[in-house]
């Protein structure tokens, strides 16, 4: 009985695994249950063990993507520097499939998909709250204005970089906004008492 059970919890992590990575990379509405299965090395017929539906799906490998990102962040070197180098950079760009939540499904998630976008919209909160919180600036009011601001020009930045064909032009984008990002934070932490 338990490993059916350890069994059972280890299958659906892989479908939630393999879902937000076909997500990210195609979009939701593109990948269809039985895509999302045979990545998972399985069957179509196992889906509903695991999920009422494909909405199901949808709404939990965001929330298992965004969580993993959420901790990647509060593991990762702090401050909005940090996260501008590990996130503004051609590695993250050409990694739709394991690259930011976001930037991939941030339009399709606000076309539809209540609980998904209900997810989404917790976890904005939560980043914008992360980011504050080690943000240069003298109050509140002001760090909470950076760090909306510098996270909305990243993944800005991120989703520009990946509809341009132009390479150089795509590169730019990351650079500069890269290099914005930076000089803001030297500007605000130099005027600060």
């Amino acid at each position: 009985m338990r490993n059916s059970a350890a069994k059972k919890d280890a299958n659906r992590q892989l479908i939630l695994q393999a879902a937000g990575r076909l997500f990210r990379e195609k979009g939701i509405e593109q990948v269809g249950v039985a895509d999302v299965m045979r990545a998972a090395g399985m069957t179509h017929g196992g889906f509903y063990r695991h999920f009422s539906d494909k909405s199901d799906l949808a709404t939990q490998a965001i929330s298992q993507a965004l969580a993993v990102q959420q901790e990647a962040a509060i593991n990762g070197a702090p401050g909005i520097p940090a996260l501008a180098e590990s996130y503004l950079n051609s590695e993250h760009r050409d990694s739709i499939g394991s690259g930011c939540v976001f930037a991939a499904l941030g339009s399709e998630t606000a076309r539809g998909h209540d609980a998904s976008r209900a997810a989404m919209s917790q976890a904005i909160r939560s980043q914008i709250d992360f980011l504050a919180a080690g943000a240069a600036g003298k109050t509140d009011e002001q760090r909470r204005q950076i760090a909306v601001g510098s996270w909305s020009a990243m993944i800005g930045a991120l989703i520009l970089s990946r509809i341009s064909e132009d390479a150089t032009l795509s590169e730019e984008i990351l650079h500069e906004t890269k290099g914005w990002l930076l000089s803001q934070q030297t500007s605000i932490s130099a005027d600060r008492p």
